[in-house]
C-alpha cells in the first residue's frame, strides 16, 4: 500500500522515555488513500516512530464497499522496506513488477520485500465482497539487507495457538511455540488475536522485544489499559508476559521486535538513510528508469511522486533525545 499524501512530511519524535515497561496510548490520524478509502495511521506517530523494525501501520475499514470500487491503489514504488498485508475482511489483488499476481483473503499473509526497488499495485477485484477491512504495515530493512533483490511471499496457511479464549495467528516471527514461515530480516513479531467474549489470555513474550497493540474490533484491555480501534498502545520492552482481557468479542494485532536503532529517512514510499538516496529513488521513479523500477503489468497509470520538500531530509532515530 502506498502513502498517498500529497505533502508527505518527516514525523517529529518524542523525548525518549526508556525501554522499560510502559503504557503509552497513541492516537491514530485519518489519511485519505486515493479517492475511495480513508485509513487510520498509527505509525509513524508524532510520539513514536517505530516498534521494533515496524515503521508504518495503517488500519483500513471496516468499510461497506457494496456498489463501489473498494481499494484502488495504482502502481507505486518502494525501497528499503517490506510491506505486510493482513486482511480481516474482503479481498485485495496484489500485482508487482516481479510478475506476482495474487489475490489475498482474510487469514492469509502477503509480504513483499522491496530491497533496492520494487513497484506494485493493490486493488479490490471487480467482483468483490461487500466488506473491506485490514491492516497494512511496513518493516524497515536493516542496513545489511536493504539493498537486496526484491521478492514476494504469499502465505495462505499460518500457525495458530489457542489459549484463554484467544485464537492467536502468528503472522510473523514466533509466539507460543508456533513459528511463521514469513521471511523477515530482523527479529520481529506480528500476531493476530481473536478474543471470545469474557476472554482472559496471558501470552509469554520476549523480554528484549518492545511491543505494541492495535485493536481492530471491539475493546481489549491490555495490561489493564482499555484500547479501542483508532489507537495504538505502546508497551515498551522488558516484559515477559502480556495479558489480554475483553468483555465482548474483540480482535487485535500484536507487534513486537528488538528496538530498531538505525536512523531512518522515511519519505513517501521510501525508507532510506540519506536525503540523496530519497532523491535518487524519486528521480528513477519519475523517469520510468526500468533499471530500478520495472513496470507493473496491467496497464494502469503509475502514481506520480509528490514534490520533495524544500528543506533537506535528515536521518531520524526512533526517538528524539532530550
Amino acid at each position: 500500500m502506498s502513502n498517498l499524501e500529497s505533502l508527505p512530511a518527516e514525523v517529529g519524535l518524542p523525548v525518549e522515555t526508556g525501554t522499560a515497561p510502559c503504557a503509552e496510548l497513541l492516537e491514530g490520524r485519518d489519511v485519505p488513500l486515493g479517492r475511495y478509502t480513508v485509513v487510520r495511521r498509527s505509525l509513524p506517530n508524532k510520539t513514536r516512530r517505530t516498534v521494533g523494525a515496524w515503521c508504518f501501520l495503517d488500519h483500513f475499514g471496516p468499510e461497506d464497499i457494496t456498489g463501489g470500487p473498494g481499494m484502488r491503489v495504482p502502481p507505486h514504488p518502494h525501497i528499503g522496506l517490506q510491506t505486510v498485508t493482513w486482511l480481516l475482511g474482503g479481498e485485495v489483488r496484489h500485482r508487482d513488477s516481479l510478475g506476482s499476481d495474487q489475490l489475498i483473503r482474510p487469514g492469509q499473509l502477503n509480504i513483499m520485500t522491496a530491497g533496492r526497488g520494487i513497484a506494485h499495485s493493490e486493488n479490490s477485484p471487480t467482483e468483490h465482497p461487500p466488506l473491506l477491512h485490514g491492516l497494512q504495515l511496513w518493516v524497515a530493512l536493516p542496513d545489511g539487507s536493504r539493498h537486496i533483490d526484491p521478492s514476494f511471499q504469499h502465505l495462505p496457511d499460518l500457525p495458530v495457538v489457542e489459549t484463554g479464549g484467544a485464537r492467536v495467528t502468528v503472522a510473523v516471527g514466533e509466539l507460543g511455540g508456533a513459528s511463521s514461515p514469513a521471511v523477515v530480516h530482523s527479529e520481529l513479531l506480528g500476531a493476530d488475536l481473536t478474543l471470545t467474549a469474557g476472554a482472559s489470555a496471558t501470552l509469554g513474550v520476549r523480554h528484549d522485544f518492545e511491543h505494541a497493540v492495535v485493536v481492530t474490533e471491539g475493546t481489549v484491555s491490555v495490561e489493564g489499559v482499555p484500547v479501542s480501534p483508532g489507537s495504538l498502545l505502546y508497551l515498551g520492552a522488558l516484559r515477559d508476559t502480556l495479558r489480554f482481557e475483553t468483555d465482548g468479542e474483540a480482535r487485535c494485532f500484536l507487534l513486537g521486535g528488538v528496538p530498531f536503532e538505525e536512523e531512518l529517512v522515511m519519505w513517501w514510499n521510501f525508507v532510506a538513510r540519506s536525503h540523496e538516496e530519497i532523491v535518487e529513488a524519486r528521480t528513477a521513479w519519475m523517469a520510468a528508469d526500468t533499471s530500478r523500477f520495472i513496470p507493473v503489468p496491467g496497464g494502469e497509470d503509475p502514481l506520480p511522486a509528490p514534490a520533495l520538500p524544500t528543506t533537506r531530509l535528515l536521518p531520524r532515530p526512533r526517538y528524539r533525545h532530550s
